[in-house]
């Protein structure tokens, strides 16, 4: 039983933030997310920590968009971490 409600709890919490994310958000995550595809198929060290910065700029940016709502849940893409 305690199961099942915490599986509810986390399906809500789920779909509560889903909704709140705006068109702008959306788009970023999207943005970010080939960023970090490009940056896992990149060829070098180098080249993989550039795009995975990108991707982090464009994700912080959104998340500065909304008034720092997102920004400090926004995740490192680093390799380092």
């Amino acid at each position: 039983m305690r199961t099942i409600v915490a599986t509810l709890a986390a399906c809500a919490a789920a779909l509560s933030l889903a909704a709140c994310s705006s068109k702008e958000d959306q788009a970023a995550e999207a943005k970010a997310d080939s960023l970090e595809q490009q940056a896992a198929a990149a060829p070098t060290e180098a080249q993989e920590k550039a795009l995975n910065a990108q991707a982090d700029a464009v994700e912080q940016k959104a998340g500065n968009a909304d008034g720092g709502a997102t920004t400090a849940n926004t995740p490192s893409t680093s390799p380092s971490h």
